[in-house]
């Protein structure tokens, strides 16, 4: 009788990573950014408002109106121009009438970088002015005029 050596099969175990602990560790990473973010709220633009004073009632002749349309375009009464000729148009027509208020109206859908651009226009147009004659008064009015 011959004995028969029967080869031992070796089952090869992977090495297993416990996760039983994972969710404790992914809550306290949460916790632990949500605690050390700070969150900076955007401040939008920076202007300086008027003081509050007494309500003055403006005529159409003293308004001129620069409009924002959705597709980008600008609008001085029924004129479209380019974004560069804002300050020129915007400078003839306060020499014509110093008394004039720049009222800027954007669509709702437009883009903020073209309000930013015509208002920054706009501001050069006063300050241009202001150069010229240092007694000249910045007007420029963000909403809508009623008359």
């Amino acid at each position: 009788m011959a004995l028969k050596f029967q080869k031992k099969q070796h089952i090869s175990k992977e090495a297993e990573i416990p996760t039983a602990s994972l969710a404790d560790i992914v809550f306290l990473l949460l916790i632990f950014f949500l605690v050390t973010t700070s969150m900076n709220p955007d401040k939008g633009l920076g202007l300086t408002l008027p003081p509050p004073g007494e309500e003055v009632k403006l005529t159409k002749d003293r308004v001129l109106s620069v409009y924002i349309n959705a597709k980008g375009e600008i609008l001085i009464g029924e004129e479209v121009i380019s974004p560069d000729a804002v300050r020129e148009k915007v400078k003839k027509r306060l020499r014509e009438n110093p008394e004039l208020v720049v009222s800027l109206v954007t669509d709702a859908n437009a883009k903020y970088d073209s309000m930013v651009n015509v208002l920054d226009e706009i501001k050069l147009a006063f300050g241009d002015l202001k150069e010229e004659n240092p007694d000249f008064k910045e007007r420029i009015s963000l909403a809508t005029p009623v008359f």
